[in-house]
């Protein structure tokens, strides 16, 4: 298992941030940051809520080093499971036209309107 230093390093990386520019971003010192990543020190609460969303990665995976690093990507694959899983859709794909490129087309514009009606 990771620890916090580890997972933060790492989504920070993954964002290609360096810590000069976490610095200019959020005003956490460079050194208080590497101290967090070093497992030298923890952040609080508040500090996490913000490398979190500045990294795009889960609160909770960041803490914990459980679940799925991103919840975009989770949310993501579950949407579009159910959108693949519709019986609608098994209608629908049947009176696809036969070319690849209106299928798409015709997909990607299902595919907004349902994510436009989940909001």
């Amino acid at each position: 298992m990771s620890t916090l230093g580890e997972r933060l390093r790492l989504a920070r990386d993954r964002v290609g941030l360096k810590q000069t520019q976490v610095k200019e971003r959020t005003n956490i010192n460079n050194k208080t940051l590497s101290g967090y990543e070093n497992d030298v020190s923890e952040p609080d609460t508040n500090t996490l809520v913000t490398l979190a969303e500045l990294y795009g990665v889960s609160f909770k995976w960041l803490l914990t080093g459980t679940g799925e690093m991103t919840e975009k990507e989770s949310k993501d694959e579950e949407d579009f499971l159910a959108f693949a899983n519709n019986p609608e859709l098994q209608v629908f794909y049947k009176e696809l036209p036969k070319s690849d490129e209106e299928t798409v087309r015709r997909l990607r514009d299902i595919w907004e309107i349902i994510k436009h009606e989940k909001k």
